[in-house]
């Protein structure tokens, strides 16, 4: 089996290596190539080019990469005309990705999306151009599946990848033990995984920790960033601030575990927060023009996945141009001034992952992507024996 992954962000770089380790164990001898990020390429993948170097967050990102962009699409292109694989397997990232899926199916190379994006949730539109150039979508959420298929798009339910993550994670007892022995409630910071977002996130955060640390005694913070830089970037915010707050990189799960409750942006994190069982507040800092227009665009209820999971607010969320500080503080606080209300969160969290926390998505997609291709090759070998007689 030959197949070009395709991984623009860190989320999607780590459910493709889990991909690749799903397609390898059940053909050992698969030529898995494409792009990604170290994650992918520790897998076993072979990457052409390190896609997550380039994960852009607004609209003059993606213009001041806009050479690079042409040329990898333009190199996927010659490789789906020369080499072509069996099938293209494009993990969200929409704006590159459905570029990569026009030239392969131009290539007459069937293209699946893992983890499709959620158009469902701000571009509804778009799905016709998922009908017109993939050949199916592999969805990560429950609902998603009636969503594209309503709209002739041929779907397989699998789950989300990241439950693949988080089941097969161990966490490091010496550190939580050490954090644990400080003694006193955790609020847990998490600001993003891109650098635009720690920009815009963490002061509204530390604005938040300000507040909680006046209202509630003992109270500390830690923060978990992506990255040395991140962790560089963010403690330089928060030098002079007075807050007991701690910085980490490299720490993300054992800092959800460590919490009592958590600050956090949106993405894919929050699912990672609700296996874990931690009660949350979700921020995202936006500018007023892209605010005006997801008030326009959006179409679905809520923003943060669990919320459009459980169909209900579990974690408060505030997405604004405007000083969320106080907003998100009061939240954080009614949960660690109110053991019964924190705890009451907690179940409810507990009961949706009972319902949606099943592992085993990458081992159901490369099932799937195996029985696709030996389909496709059969369905070839018909076609050519049509032509033969």
């Amino acid at each position: 089996m030959h197949v070009f992954v395709s991984a623009g962000e860190p989320s999607g770089d780590l459910h493709g290596a889990n991909l690749v380790r799903a397609i390898r164990e059940r053909c050992p001898d698969a030529t898995i190539i494409g792009f990604g990020g170290p994650k992918m390429a520790a897998a076993g993948g072979k990457l052409l080019f390190p896609l997550t170097s380039l994960a852009v967050m607004w609209f003059k990102d993606a213009i001041a990469n806009l050479r690079q962009f042409f040329r990898l699409g333009k190199q996927a292109a010659d490789y789906f005309r020369d080499e072509k694989p069996d099938a293209v397997v494009l993990i969200d990232y929409p704006g590159f990705h459905f570029a990569l899926a026009k030239r392969a199916k131009a290539a007459g190379v069937p293209v699946y999306f893992f983890v499709p994006p959620q158009l469902w949730g701000w571009a509804g539109w778009r799905v016709r151009k998922v009908r017109r150039w993939f050949a199916g979508v592999l969805t990560a959420l429950p609902f998603e599946e009636e969503w594209y298929r309503s709209r002739g798009v041929a779907t397989r339910y699998v789950g989300h990848p990241y439950f693949d993550e988080l089941a097969a994670q161990r966490l490091d007892a010496d550190f939580l033990a050490a954090e644990r022995a400080k003694g006193g409630p955790v609020v847990a910071l998490l600001p993003g995984s891109r650098n635009r977002e720690v920009e815009a996130n963490f002061p509204v955060m530390l604005a938040a920790a300000a507040r909680v640390h006046d209202g509630r005694s003992g109270v500390r913070f830690v923060v978990a960033s992506f990255n040395e830089r991140q962790r560089a970037v963010a403690e330089g915010m928060a030098a002079g601030s007075g807050l007991p707050i701690e910085f980490h990189d490299g720490r993300t799960p054992e800092i959800i575990e460590l919490a009592d409750c958590c600050l956090s942006v949106s993405g894919s994190v929050s699912l990672e927060m609700m296996y874990r069982l931690k009660p949350a507040v979700i921020v995202y800092k936006v500018g007023k023009v892209f605010q005006a227009a997801a008030r326009l665009l959006r179409t679905a209820k809520y923003f943060t996945l669990v919320n459009l999971l459980a169909d209900r607010e579990l974690y408060p969320e505030f997405g604004s141009s405007r000083d969320m500080s106080g907003d998100a503080a009061d939240r954080l606080l009614a949960w660690l001034n109110d053991p019964a209300a924190l705890a009451g969160r907690v179940d409810d969290l507990r009961r949706l992952r009972e319902i949606v926390a099943v592992p085993g998505a990458c081992e159901r997609a490369a099932a799937f992507l195996e029985e696709a291709v030996r389909a496709n090759a059969t369905a070839g070998e018909g076609r050519s024996d049509r032509r033969a007689a």
